[in-house]
C-alpha cells in the first residue's frame, strides 16, 4: 500500500505556525548543491535530512522491491568496511544515519556531534558513494524484508490497502507494494541491486535541509564532501499514474473476526491553487480527530469503531483521497453506509460558519508537536521543498487560511469529494456487503 503513515510529513508542515521563530537560509555549495539552513549553535550538533526523488517508484521491470532492499543495505558496509565496521565506526563518533525508501523518495537522515562532523561525512559519503552489497549481508537483510512480506500478508489493513492500490494503480509501481513480492525479492541480484543504486542515487534528484551547529558557509563545504563524484542523473521519473477505480465496493475474505476498509477516489494535487481550502475541508471531515465528523458519527453515535480518518494524499505521479475504518464483521456495513453519507453530505452542504471558525482557530494556533528541534525542522524544511513550497512558507501559511472563506471551501468539497466514485476495499468477512463494480 502507499503508505498512509507518510501523511504525518504532510500533516506536519501543514501545522507550522504563522511566525516560526527560525531564519530560513537558502545555500548553494560551491559545486551547485542547494540546501535550506536554520542555524542554531545552542546545542554542538546538527542534524542533515537528505531526499532523492523518485523512491521505489524507480524500480526497473520485474525487479520490484529493488530500490527498498539497495537502501535497507546502504548502511551494511561501505568502501573498506563490511556491516560490522561500518556501524562500529559510526557508533565511535556518536552519529546516527537512517535510510529509508518511500514510494517517491529515498530518505538519508545523519544526527552528528560537531566536534566528530568531519569523520561523521565522511562516514556517509562512503555509503552513499561505495556500498558493499556483501553477499552475506544482502542474504541477511533479505530475510528480513522477506518476513515482513510474509507478516503483511497476513494483517487485514495491509491487505485492504494493498488491494485499494492495485486495483487503482494497475501495473504502475503505485499499484504494488514498496517491497516487493517473495517471488521478485527473492529473485533479486546483487547485479539488481547495484542497478537500483544507479536508478535512484544521482546529482539531479537531491533535495537537502540541515538545522544546527553548522555555518552556510560550514554547510556548502559539507555538501560537496557528501555528494562530489556522485552520477550526474538517474533513471527518469515515471510517467503519471493513470487512476483505474470507478465507485463500488471489493470484497477480500479473509478470516479475521474484524474488517478493515479502505476507501477513496481521485484527490487534489499539492500545486492546486484550492488545495489549502480542500485542506481545511478535510481537517473537519476526517481529518481532525475526535472532533471530525466522521469520527463523532461513525464512533461517537453509533460507536461503530474505535477510529476512522480522511487523507488528502498528493504524490509525485497522482493524488489522492483516502480513507480507513475497522469495524466489526457484523457491523461494518453500517460504518461504511454512515461513510457514504457524510460524504455526500459534505460535498453537498460544505461546513457550517462555525465549524470554518473553529479550525482556524485550530490550525492556526496550533504548533506541531515535534517541531522542537534540530532533527524535525530538517524534515520540515527538506519536505518543504520537495513540495514546492517557498521558504517564506511558514510565515505565510495562517495568513492564507485565515483568508479563506466559507463560500471557498464549500465549492471546493463540492469539486473534491465524488460521491458516486468513493470505492471501498474489505478485508474481511463483512457481513451484508458483497463485491460490486
Amino acid at each position: 500500500m502507499i503508505r498512509l503513515f507518510a501523511l504525518a510529513g504532510l500533516v506536519l508542515w501543514l501545522a507550522l505556525p504563522a511566525r516560526a521563530a527560525i531564519e530560513i537560509r537558502e545555500v548553494t555549495s560551491p559545486g551547485g548543491i542547494g540546501a535550506w539552513l536554520v542555524e542554531s549553535h545552542d546545542i554542538p550538533f546538527v542534524a542533515l535530512e537528505i531526499r532523492f526523488r523518485g523512491g521505489t517508484s524507480l524500480d526497473a521491470p520485474g525487479k520490484r522491491g529493488a530500490v527498498n532492499l539497495m537502501t535497507a543495505l546502504l548502511e551494511e558496509g561501505a568502501g573498506e568496511m563490511d556491516a560490522r565496521a561500518f556501524v562500529r565506526a559510526r557508533d565511535a563518533l556518536a552519529a546516527s544515519f537512517r535510510f529509508s525508501a518511500g514510494s517517491d523518495s529515498l530518505s538519508v537522515s545523519a544526527r552528528m556531534l560537531t566536534e566528530t562532523r568531519d569523520h561523521a561525512v565522511a562516514l556517509l559519503r562512503q555509503a552513499l558513494h561505495a556500498p558493499r552489497f556483501d553477499a552475506d549481508a544482502v542474504e541477511r537483510v533479505r530475510g528480513q524484508v522477506l518476513a515482513s512480506i510474509r507478516s503483511d500478508a497476513q494483517d487485514p489493513a495491509t491487505i485492504a490497502s494493498r488491494t485499494f492500490d492495485r486495483l487503482a494503480f494497475g501495473d504502475h509501481p503505485y499499484g504494488s507494494s514498496i517491497d516487493g513480492t517473495e517471488e521478485s525479492v527473492a529473485a533479486l541480484t546483487r547485479e539488481d541491486l547495484i542497478e537500483a543504486y544507479s536508478r535512484s542515487i544521482a546529482r539531479d534528484r537531491i533535495y537537502v535541509a540541515a538545522a544546527g551547529d553548522i555555518t552556510a558557509e560550514e554547510l556548502g563545504v559539507l555538501l560537496d564532501a557528501l555528494f562530489d563524484g556522485l552520477p550526474e542523473t538517474g533513471a527518469p521519473m515515471p510517467e503519471t499514474a493513470e487512476y483505474l477505480l470507478s465507485g463500488g465496493l471489493t470484497v477480500v475474505p479473509f478470516d479475521t473476526p474484524q474488517s478493515v476498509a479502505v476507501f477513496g477516489h481521485e484527490g487534489m494535487e499539492r500545486d492546486h491553487p484550492d488545495f489549502f481550502a480542500a485542506f481545511v475541508m478535510n481537517e473537519v471531515l476526517g481529518a481532525g480527530g475526535f472532533e471530525s465528523r466522521l469520527m463523532k458519527e461513525v464512533r461517537g453515535k453509533r460507536g461503530l469503531t474505535y477510529g476512522v480518518y480522511s487523507y488528502l494524499y498528493p504524490m509525485d505521479s497522482a493524488a489522492l483521497v483516502l480513507g480507513q475504518v475497522a469495524s466489526a464483521n457484523d457491523r461494518i456495513a453500517e460504518a461504511i453506509s454512515v461513510i457514504r453519507d457524510e460524504w455526500a453530505k459534505m460535498a453537498t452542504d460544505g461546513l457550517t460558519e462555525q465549524e470554518l471558525d473553529d479550525i482556524k482557530t485550530y490550525l492556526t494556533g496550533a504548533y506541531p508537536l515535534r517541531f522542537d528541534g534540530n532533527a524535525p525542522i530538517a524534515r520540515i524544511l527538506v519536505g518543504m521543498q520537495m513540495e514546492g513550497l517557498g521558504i517564506d512558507y511558514v510565515n505565510s501559511r495562517n495568513d492564507r487560511i485565515m483568508a479563506l472563506t466559507l463560500e471557498d471551501v464549500r465549492r471546493v468539497a463540492g469539486e473534491l469529494l465524488q460521491p458516486d466514485r468513493l470505492h471501498f476495499v474489505v478485508a474481511g468477512q463483512p457481513e451484508g456487503l458483497e463485491t460490486t463494480n
